[in-house]
């Protein structure tokens, strides 16, 4: 696969022990420093770099700042049945992430189905990881996020930040315990993320991805983050333009409920008004959907999903000689490569990455 000449591979076992010995070095407990590494890596490996190891100096800049916490749990604000509503009390979102969905995973295999509303969870990463994990134990799921007080994304019609990201995600089991099908993507045209790996030297976003003040649209990182020094910590709040939804009223759309579902309905907060204009903490809200196929579809649920799937991927392709993928495809092959020939990082993660381990003693891999 092709890589800008800059680029560096690291072997994915040595990439996770270098950012867990971060984390541990930063004040994180040792399983919870190796558990944000490993979802931080897999991020990386299902070709998400927008939510993987180049977040390290971010979160580690969060929790000195203490507006993310290490060593947190979920407390259980109401229960029933077949609903939950959970506070991260803003811990990282790699251990909270986890809690949540195993809560929402008993109360579906007991019940059928499962409502969990999340609120005040630190970064919670790549949504994906969240309904991997659900289907790894055979459910379906649905899950819509919010950034609380992450002001990124303009309306549709307009200029001015009024929502996060807000990825949506859906799970669909397969019959070897892996997802079969996953879904997961931003409801801004790009991720914040992938603004950030285009910001240190990697790919570009394309043309139109946000918006300045004026109305003129954009693929100039800087419309995000300002000014942008060669490498470092970059922050939005600095930026003076917006991130704009995806397919006009119809991503704006679905940015919107998330605030509603995610934001609102947990309990949580919505990503604006941002008190005095000034970004401080953020937290992710989740509105999660848990279901069993068993008690839905029966026992033969995934036989006529992948037919289905089948079905789809047998379309003629646009180009001859390509193919039709379904969700979740492109993740499991960029994964496979990125094991076998290691994780690429741009010259100026990498550099940023290791900036942030000298400053905490830990040397980088040789």
């Amino acid at each position: 696969m092709p890589e800008h000449d800059d680029t560096h591979r690291i072997p994915a076992d040595t990439l996770r022990g270098f950012i867990a010995a971060i984390f541990a070095a930063a004040g994180c407990a040792e399983d919870e420093a190796g558990r944000i590494a490993h979802y931080l890596l897999s991020a990386n490996l299902a070709g998400h770099d927008s939510h993987g190891v180049i977040r390290t100096p971010r979160y580690v800049i969060w929790l000195q700042e203490g507006k993310v916490r290490a060593g947190q749990t979920i407390t259980v604000v109401n229960d029933g049945p077949v609903h939950a509503t959970l506070d991260g009390n803003y811990g990282f979102g790699q251990t909270i992430g986890p809690l949540a969905v195993d809560c929402g995973i008993g109360k579906a295999r007991a019940a059928g189905l499962a409502v969990i509303a999340l609120r005040h969870s630190g970064h919670i990463g790549r949504i994906g990881d969240w309904a991997e994990r659900a289907a790894e134990a055979g459910l379906a799921s649905i899950h819509f996020v919010n950034v609380e007080g992450g002001e990124l994304v303009a309306p549709f019609g307009g200029v001015d930040r009024r929502f996060s990201t807000n990825p949506v995600c859906i799970g669909i089991p397969g019959e070897a315990g892996a997802p079969m099908l996953l879904l997961d993507f931003a409801t801004s045209l790009v991720a914040e993320g992938k603004v950030l790996v285009a910001s240190n030297g990697g790919k570009k976003v394309p043309e139109g991805s946000m918006v300045w003040p004026d109305g003129r649209f954009t693929d100039d990182p800087a419309a995000l983050y300002g000014p942008l020094a060669r490498s470092g910590p970059r922050d939005s709040a600095q930026g003076e333009g917006a991130l704009v939804a995806f397919g006009l009223h119809k991503g704006s759309g679905l940015a919107f409920m998330c605030e509603m579902l995610a934001g609102v309905l947990t309990g949580g907060g919505t990503s604006g008004p941002i008190p005095g204009g000034k970004r401080g903490r953020i937290s992710n809200g989740m509105l999660s959907i848990y279901l069993d196929p068993q008690k839905f579809a029966g026992g033969d649920f995934q036989a006529r999903a992948r037919a289905y799937a089948e079905y789809v991927k047998a379309s003629r392709p646009v180009v001859p000689g390509q193919e039709v993928l379904v969700p979740g495809e492109p993740e499991a092959r960029m994964r496979a490569e990125r094991l076998t020939h290691g994780v690429p990082l741009q010259a100026q993660t990498w550099a940023a990455i290791c900036a942030t381990a000298r400053s905490l003693g830990v040397a980088a891999p040789g």
